[in-house]
């Protein structure tokens, strides 16, 4: 019977980590979009020094989001959450949006990482934005070496006309790890 109380437990204290880890320090919504657009300044130019090819890559693409995810492990619980902002390259309109997950699994610990996500076409952004996007099972892929199969090197594809630079404490990840997560619009931070 000691099971479920410490299950309990782990569990609040998981919610509770991510509730915080989540939640912008800011007061106002104009507050909390300019940590986003810093946010995204920062992991665009750390992105571009551990790998300068990404820039061209983010360029010459429809458009791209960055979203900055908090994540913690405690015991056989895990959950994360953060906030991001998707550009169209075209048309120069930023989408703040949200992303949880959530998760069974042995472990401790907290891990915090950046992604960025270029999209090839106008169709795959709006999709992103406006439906939202739930990253299953098939969207943990790993990074492919040079530029075979289409795929920016040092980019993961995630998704048919969707590729990931995953940025950890270490630089460039070599592995996605958005299984299990969604994305969707932040309605309160673009103004609905």
């Amino acid at each position: 019977m000691q099971r479920r109380p410490l299950l309990t437990r782990a569990l609040v204290a998981v919610l509770s980590l991510l509730g915080f880890a989540g939640s912008s320090l800011a007061a106002s919504p104009g507050e909390a979009r300019a940590e986003i657009q810093k946010m995204r300044a920062t992991t665009l130019e750390r992105l571009y020094k551990v790998h300068p090819a990404a820039r061209a890559d983010v360029q010459k693409a429809a458009g791209y989001a960055v979203f900055s995810n908090v994540g913690i492990n405690l015991i056989l619980l895990s959950a994360a959450g953060g906030s991001g902002v998707a550009h169209d390259n075209r048309s120069g309109k930023d989408t703040y949006m949200k992303m949880v997950s959530g998760g069974f699994g042995i472990g401790l610990g907290v891990k915090d990482f950046r992604g960025v996500f270029v999209f090839s076409t106008t169709e795959k952004l709006n999709q992103f934005t406006n439906s939202g996007w739930e990253a299953s099972a098939q969207a943990d892929a790993a990074a492919k070496a040079g530029d075979k199969g289409g795929a920016a090197a040092g980019a993961i594809t995630v998704a048919p006309g969707v590729n990931l630079y995953q940025l950890t404490e270490n630089g460039l990840a070599l592995q996605a790890t958005i299984q299990g997560t969604k994305y969707f619009k932040n309605d309160e931070l673009n103004g609905k």
